[in-house]
């Protein structure tokens, strides 16, 4: 009796929202509060994504204080969001890399 070989998983890019706080060095405006980062992140699920987004923002010297998810490609695509071409190449290419791509960073002000 021979087992199977386990079946490879697939990944999915998720794109999230994550909150960020202040924290020395983290590079942000001088008068920012803290920051909204959009990433696209590869994952087997949406857990993993942001468990990998998390961990690379912390070495990035950020403070992640919330993420939300808004789903994989095919669930914005099933939701009727029109993804641009160069999404869907940065898209392409965390799924490609295994990565996370901070695609824009919005700085909040008081």
């Amino acid at each position: 009796m021979t087992k199977d070989a386990p079946t490879p998983k697939t990944r999915d890019v998720y794109t999230l929202v994550v909150e960020v706080g202040r924290k020395a060095g983290d590079g942000l405006p001088a008068k920012a509060t803290g920051a909204a980062l959009m990433c696209y992140a590869a994952g087997i699920d949406e857990a993993e994504a942001v468990r990998e987004t998390v961990a690379i923002l912390k070495q990035a010297d950020l403070a992640p204080l919330d993420v939300t998810g808004h789903g994989t490609r095919a669930e914005r695509e099933e939701a009727g969001e029109e993804i641009e071409a160069d999404e869907l190449a940065l898209m392409d290419r965390a799924a490609a890399e295994n990565a996370v791509i901070v695609v824009q960073m919005t700085p909040f002000y008081d």
